[in-house]
């Protein structure tokens, strides 16, 4: 089986979550003997090869990080080139990922990808949901590891099956709500450790202005 896998987030390599998540997707994928093709929509030197091999081989994966409800326009502006028919039979499916951990949080996304293969005139492989992937470029390489290890396993369930229309990936997503007790147990992290840990990272980055600064508040 061989692979085309389209990395639609608008970073470059060096601060693309969705890289990181591929590259351990795709581990899987040779593990289970698939081969691949990755091409990246940020080096839009690759769209035309990007196109090509879309249109002339049977299976796609767009890998989509997923921005507050909103896929990257640059993706969006990309989808738009692609025609609506083809001669060569394809299926496309998709990895949905967001810094979101619940899974109802990305339903709305998934559910746009879904329309997306019957408007391009390909049949329907699947989405791969998961959240939690925010911290991934912010993590070290051991906690980086740790986050898409997981995703290693679904690539060789995608160079066994196909598509991810098996129950593997319906369960991938995991928790759809959290129990209430759990929740407040995560706000309360989040208002503690976590945003202690964002200053650093907003220090690190050259931010002079405390991180709850409101300068066009009307006093």
């Amino acid at each position: 089986m061989h692979v085309v896998i389209i990395n639609g987030s608008p970073r470059v390599k060096k601060f693309s979550n969705t890289d990181k998540i591929i590259q351990a997707f795709v581990q899987g994928l040779q593990e289970g003997e698939a081969t691949y093709e990755l091409y990246s929509l940020s080096n839009r030197g690759e769209w035309d090869a990007a196109r090509e091999a879309y249109l002339t081989h049977d299976r796609t994966i767009i890998a989509v990080p997923l921005y507050v409800e909103c896929v990257p326009s640059l993706l969006l502006e990309f989808l738009e080139s692609l025609p609506t028919e083809r001669t060569h039979p394809g299926e496309l499916s998709f990895i949905l990922h967001s810094g979101f951990s619940e899974g109802h949080q990305l339903r709305m996304g998934e559910r746009f990808l879904q329309s997306l293969p019957a408007q391009l005139g390909c049949t329907f492989g699947g989405c791969l949901v998961h959240g939690n992937s925010f911290t991934i470029r912010l993590s070290q390489p051991k906690e980086v590891e740790s986050i898409v290890k997981p995703y290693i396993a679904m690539g060789r369930s995608f160079a066994s099956h196909g598509n991810f229309l098996t129950k593997e990936a319906t369960k991938f997503t995991g928790p759809e709500r959290y129990p209430w007790l759990l929740r407040q147990l995560v706000e309360k992290l989040l208002k503690t450790k976590v945003s202690k840990r964002f200053e650093i990272f907003a220090q690190e980055w050259g931010c002079t202005r405390p991180l709850d600064d409101k300068p066009y508040q009307e006093s």
